[in-house]
């Protein structure tokens, strides 16, 4: 009784003598008024103590934040920031225990001075409060990343709008992936060697002997086609990619997408409908169980820190020149960061958000001079003193990622291994360095890297997928599934990607296992192949699709007509090539055949003549040399072809559905030959030309008692228009 009556006289005291200006306080409370009757009360209090439900009354949602915040998102920030009242809550309880206790003669104004000074402690808390959520390892999902946000708690509504911004300049493009890889640079050099056969059936085997993806040497200087052409895939999160993996933390408005050099996705003809194994356990997760995976880790994920002790005093500054950046005011952006660094050159954010201006710009002008200097500028950030680990991390990630685009694997290697000694428990830059190597057809450090990966992760599904991709270009099929299957099933950043299906599919082929098909036709739904039989992946939308051609289909008749009409002339100098004791025609070593002996004899490839080569065969080239549509054909090649009995060629398909390969039998023996191309089976003729879609399946049987020699020639696909046939890049 008598504390009871002392507590009331204490209360009474503080008020008689006005020891605290209640109104004032209350007022700076307003804010947290949770029932709409403008001013904090007790229903307030009991609101945010949890005893009561907030009562929130309608408001009008501005057309800006309807724009930015999806219903995921919002979901996450009204969490978040009734987290962050709940804390701001308890901050203010502590400030007002702390001046009814205060001495009687302390002015209000003492009160007011620990609440500012509570409420910039909070500000800070609260701004790391409201950062998108990032994986521990951070590089393993870049598009984590996001500046700091720097507004005052008094601005929820805009913190929710930026972080909406953020969160959509997080998500990972689709696979890439990607991170996407695209074929064997060796596949796109030109043919210096007079001897040296090219087949574009063997660009994808090409593929596994060395790794190189789509954005890689993407110079601001090439010339770039038109965007009408796709590898043909539904790319994974994350990097996927890679790589899944984003290249940089940055918003909409100044993300670095690889359009300047590869061409816009688009969706190729899907002729063949095949049965549906979608709902088979071998599938491993579906694409929405993996979706809810991510989300469910993205919750948990923790905000990379970008700023040192020092960047935090200057954050209104830093923040000023990212917004100029975020509206891609590129050039403002810039000066606005060089000033910065200039004026505080220890700056390691400051420094950062001058590279990634650099980048944007380099982007905007086309230049690989600007390029440069944003790989230099990313370089110095990690030189400086007391540098975040996050920030390191996205510094050195995006200079590995702009040397590659600049076609510097080399430096690229370089740096990826500095992230790997500064970081050597992060898996994903390992996984990155292995990829580094598989750039430059260093398949064995690769598999070295992959198999460190394994060890301290059995369980990582990019690193099975890469891992398997080696072993299979070892020739070690039977062990290469399992790693292939797995690394797919798992659902992980990077392991969305149309090669890892062909070459798990081809892998259980070469083994007679049928459910290769089945992961054919997940490879089909997840958009990775025009249809189970038509499995290119380098392709041009809406090209009719069909495996037989007629000459007249094609359009090409004039050219057929010549071909049949002058066979035992091509047949007559061809064999004279066979005869000469040192023989040009090379043996196919692609790994394309089970068993037997095939060998090729090339005089065009990607549109260019051998000289050397057509010396030997003069009036075969003379010929050809009025059919552009051959000879220019960048994506095939014209060359003999000749096979021994006892060879078997696996089933295989070309790189692109560009082009269409015809076949002039030249020396056929009267049985034992046969090609099958999708489900049909046909033989060749002497002086007879056939034709056929080598982007689907096909395969070769030769049980004959003497050889097959053949003349190929490969076209542009005829619905192909004279601009795409200029700009298309050569395969």
């Amino acid at each position: 009784m008598v504390i009871a009556l002392l507590g009331v006289w204490t209360s009474v005291a503080v008020v008689w003598f006005e020891l605290v200006d209640y109104e004032e306080v209350l007022g700076k409370l307003g804010i947290y008024d949770a029932d709409g009757d403008g001013d904090f009360d007790v229903e307030d209090a009991k609101v945010l103590l949890g005893l009561k439900e907030r009562s929130v009354p309608a408001q009008p949602t501005s057309p800006e934040s309807e724009e930015t915040i999806q219903p995921a998102e919002k979901s996450y920030v009204e969490s978040e920031h009734k987290n962050a009242d709940v804390e701001l809550e308890e901050e203010i309880q502590s400030v007002l225990q702390e001046a009814l206790h205060s001495q009687p003669g302390g002015r209000h104004e003492d009160v007011d001075e620990i609440v500012n000074d509570k409420w910039q402690v909070k500000e800070e808390i609260h701004g790391e409060t409201f950062e998108a959520p990032t994986t521990d390892d951070l590089l393993r999902e870049l598009e984590n990343e996001m500046p700091e946000a720097y507004e005052t708690p008094d601005s929820v509504q805009k913190d929710a709008d930026l972080l909406a911004d953020d969160l959509r300049a997080m998500e990972p493009e689709p696979y890439e992936a990607p991170v996407s890889y695209e074929h064997d640079m060796d596949v796109e050099k030109t043919v210096s060697d007079p001897e040296a056969p090219g087949d574009s059936d063997l660009m994808l085997e090409d593929a596994m002997e060395h790794y190189t993806e789509d954005r890689v040497h993407g110079d601001y200087n090439e010339d770039h086609e038109p965007k009408h052409e796709k590898k043909t895939e539904t790319q994974d999160t994350a990097v996927e990619d890679l790589l899944e993996e984003v290249n940089e933390a940055t918003e909409p408005e100044s993300k670095h997408t690889e359009d300047v050099v590869a061409t816009e996705p688009e969706e190729s003809e899907m002729p063949v409908q095949a049965e549906d194994y979608s709902n088979d356990d071998l599938v491993g997760k579906s694409e929405k169980e993996t979706e809810q995976d991510k989300t469910e880790k993205a919750k948990k994920k923790k905000k990379p820190k970008l700023l040192n002790k020092f960047d935090k005093t200057i954050k209104a500054e830093l923040d000023a020149a990212e917004k100029l950046r975020k509206k891609g005011k590129v050039e403002e952006a810039l000066r606005a960061f060089e000033a910065l660094v200039n004026q505080y050159p220890q700056s390691p954010r400051a420094r950062y958000g001058k590279a990634q201006s650099e980048d944007d710009l380099a982007e905007k002008m086309r230049s690989n001079e600007m390029l440069q200097k944003a790989i230099n500028t990313y370089d110095e950030v990690v030189s400086l003193p007391n540098v975040p680990s996050d920030l390191i991390k996205l510094s050195l990630k995006r200079e590995a990622d702009r040397q590659q685009f600049l076609g510097r694997m080399r430096g690229s290697l370089v740096t990826l291994q500095k992230l790997v000694h500064l970081f050597p428990s992060d898996t994903s830059f390992k996984n990155d360095l292995g990829v580094g190597y598989l750039l430059i057809g260093d398949n064995s450090n690769a598999k070295k890297v992959y198999e460190e990966v394994l060890s301290l992760a059995p369980n990582d599904g990019f690193a099975k997928v890469h891992y398997g991709f080696i072993l299979k270009a070892e020739n070690k099929i039977a062990e290469s599934i399992p790693y292939l299957k797995e690394g797919l099933e798992s659902g992980d950043p990077g392991t969305n990607d149309g090669r890892f299906y062909f070459h798990l599919g081809d892998a259980l082929q070469r083994m007679g296992d049928k459910e290769a098909y089945k992961w054919y036709e997940l490879g089909y739904q997840r958009g990775h192949f025009a249809s189970v039989w038509q499995r290119s992946l380098y392709n041009v939308k809406r090209l009719k699709a069909q495996p037989w051609w007629t000459a007249r289909e094609t359009g090409y008749t004039e050219l057929v007509k010549s071909l049949e009409k002058n066979w035992k002339l091509i047949r007559d100098e061809g064999l004279a090539v066979m005869d000469k004791k040192r023989s040009l025609f090379l043996p196919e070593d692609e790994n394309l055949r089970e068993k037997g002996d095939w060998s090729q004899f090339t005089l065009w490839q990607q549109g260019r003549k051998n000289e050397n080569a057509c010396k030997s065969v003069p009036k075969t080239c003379a010929l050809l040399e009025r059919f552009p549509e051959a000879t220019g054909c960048r994506r095939g090649q014209i060359k003999y072809s000749i096979m021994h009995p006892g060879t078997h060629v696996w089933p295989h398909t070309g790189p692109t559905n560009c082009r269409l390969r015809m076949h002039l039998g030249l020396v056929i023996p009267k049985e034992g030959c046969r090609i099958r191309c999708a489900q049909e089976n046909r033989t060749w003729e002497e002086g007879k030309v056939l034709i056929f879609d080598d982007s689907f399946e096909h395969e070769v049987w030769q049980d004959a008692e003497n050889y097959r020699l053949i003349f190929i020639v490969d076209v542009w696909h005829p619905e192909l228009t004279a601009q795409q046939r200029r700009t298309l890049p050569a395969i």
